[in-house]
């Protein structure tokens, strides 16, 4: 017998009448092991205060049968950052939720074009080797700190991933530099290895791009949303 993470909750309310502005507000929507992350609508449902508290929903993720989880774009960059830092830290996969729109490309050409990614990404590192080492050296003498950073991009099928870079400030002649030839950048190699993001094709778009557009080419969306959908119940699912 499965019990809920989240305490009991008593009161329903009116999301577009009440909290709609808090800032952890959503409206969720279970599927087949896939979390639905959406604004609030016309739907009354319990106030959630785990969705405040980054550290509460990463052990909600984690203690429950979620296999991957879908946000809608409209939440907003704040919100789509926050369900993404916790999704990474509970090690399940987000995606953008967003309208299939364009064809998969034919798989053994997606495939293909995936080994000749991987290849390319392979070389290019063992010849930028030398280059990203020198880097990691002047910027422990000239940047003390972490050596990379991660920002947050939409892969592909809406897949939310990080972007590797190397840390850099601009505040510093080391910095600025590396910037402005995007040395940088050479970490994202190891993107393409994972299978993250391609050498060719469209650039990958930022969590501000999402929100700003809300409708992205060239992404198609994970799965196809059954016109029948339930509302989680918090007294019967674990989350």
């Amino acid at each position: 017998m499965t019990t809920s993470r989240i305490p009991t909750l008593e009161n329903l309310y009116d999301v577009t009448q009440k909290h709609q502005d808090n800032r952890g507000y959503c409206t969720l929507q279970w599927r087949r092991g896939k979390l639905l992350v959406k604004p609030p609508g016309q739907v009354k449902q319990p106030y959630l205060p785990s969705l405040n508290s980054k550290r509460s929903l990463v052990e909600c993720l984690q203690h429950s049968p979620v296999s991957l989880v879908s946000i809608d774009p409209k939440l907003g960059e704040g919100l789509l950052r926050f369900w993404a830092d916790a999704c990474e830290e509970a090690k399940k996969p987000i995606f953008l939720s967003i309208p299939a729109g364009n064809k998969l490309p034919n798989q053994p050409l997606k495939q293909l074009q995936r080994l000749i990614d991987g290849i390319a990404a392979f070389v290019l590192l063992l010849l930028a080797s030398p280059a990203m080492l020198a880097l990691i050296v002047l910027m422990h003498v000239y940047s003390p700190g972490s050596l990379f950073c991660g920002e947050w991009r939409v892969g592909e099928r809406g897949k939310l991933f990080r972007a590797m870079k190397f840390r850099t400030q601009n505040i510093t002649l080391l910095g600025r530099w590396m910037s402005k030839y995007s040395l940088d950048n050479l970490p994202q190699l190891l993107n393409v290895l994972r299978g993250d993001m391609s050498l060719s094709g469209s650039r990958c778009w930022t969590l501000e791009d999402a929100v700003q557009l809300n409708k992205l080419p060239e992404i198609t969306a994970l799965w196809e949303v059954d016109a029948q959908s339930h509302l989680l119940h918090l007294d019967s699912q674990t989350l």
